[in-house]
């Protein structure tokens, strides 16, 4: 389906029988995502006396209960919540899901601490100057293991604080990207780019998300999309949520 929308850039056909999804989901059928030294994440019927939850077990429905931590085991989106001391709901804090966004690739660079850094300079390149709502950032090696990897104590790449800052810079709203977190994984809690995204130092950006643990296919080519982002409504600093890329027409 072809349709024609309306943006405050200029007017756009966008096809939406194709949805790109770039959500990476729990599945405890086998080895999924993992970070932050937690275990797996567990769906299992509900159990009341003799009563199972499960149809294969003689009950009417399938009833689960699911235990899971949104920044360890699925795609997710977080707002500013996640790094301040007052309570802020991504739930509440997120009121738009349709967005100009740009898919930019990167091969994190190696540093003289051994760290692999998503730099200013690449993503600088890689945005030039066109104007968009949001950026998601495919890092490369781009292998399908990212949908399964066990990242705790790996030392993932991770984003440059003054790249968080460019972003900022160029009123970039929303900041997707395939790993764990836009910081290094033990960092002292400094959470630098995390911090300069979100602008805390100065008028916090209580609109503005980063998703982590999305995967963009190879297939997806580097380019112009209208980013659906919707999340789960959970009164937390982060929800699952399920990104989903369109191609523009025209």
């Amino acid at each position: 389906m072809i349709a024609e929308i309306q943006h405050k850039s200029g007017k756009y056909q966008i096809d939406f029988s194709k949805p790109l999804d770039i959500s990476i989901p729990i599945d405890v059928t086998k080895e999924s995502i993992n970070a932050w030294y937690l275990e797996e994440p567990e769906i299992s019927p509900v159990k009341s006396g003799d009563w199972t939850g499960s149809v294969a077990q003689g009950a009417d429905v399938n009833f689960n209960n699911i235990a899971f931590n949104p920044h360890a085991h699925i795609t997710h989106t977080e707002c500013v919540g996640h790094i301040t001391k007052e309570v802020h709901s991504i739930n509440k804090n997120l009121k738009q899901f349709f967005f100009l966004a740009e898919v930019i690739t990167v091969a994190p660079e190696l540093q003289a601490n051994e760290d692999l850094l998503i730099t200013k300079k690449q993503v600088q390149e890689a945005l030039g100057n066109k104007e968009r709502e949001a950026v998601v950032i495919r890092t490369l090696p781009n292998l399908l293991d990212k949908k399964s990897k066990r990242y705790s104590n790996t030392n993932p790449p991770y984003l440059a604080e003054e790249a968080a800052v460019y972003l900022r810079g160029n009123n970039i709203e929303h900041l997707l990207i395939d790993l764990p977190s836009v910081d290094k994984e033990k960092d002292e809690g400094k959470l630098l780019a995390h911090n300069a995204f979100w602008n805390t130092k100065e008028e916090l950006r209580m609109g503005a998300t980063i998703t982590e643990f999305i995967f963009v296919p190879n297939a997806i080519k580097d380019g112009t999309y209208f980013l659906n982002l919707m999340v789960a409504p959970f009164e937390n600093d982060a929800s699952p949520s399920k990104p989903v890329l369109y191609k523009i027409v025209k």
